[in-house]
């Protein structure tokens, strides 16, 4: 497996410092809305918006953000 598949961007880390959590910074990083995302889970935009303010979202949440991402699941776990 390739390392860098699995690495999180400095970015990502900064935001995550800064207070947000994972899945916002991620969702910013990669420039998305929050539409976008729910729209690629197949949710409504409020139920992906609480997904937001989750601190630890269950392993099954994190997979699905994680594949509308397109990133790997264990990257949302910081």
């Amino acid at each position: 497996m390739n390392m860098e598949n699995n690495m999180i961007p400095h970015e990502v880390v900064s935001r995550i410092v800064d207070g947000a959590l994972p899945v916002e910074a991620w969702r910013e990083h990669l420039n998305l809305s929050q539409e976008e995302v729910a729209k690629r889970m197949g949710i409504s935009h409020s139920d992906y918006a609480q997904q937001e303010t989750v601190a630890k979202p269950r392993k099954a949440t994190r997979e699905k953000i994680a594949a509308a991402f397109g990133i790997k699941g264990d990257q949302l776990e910081l």
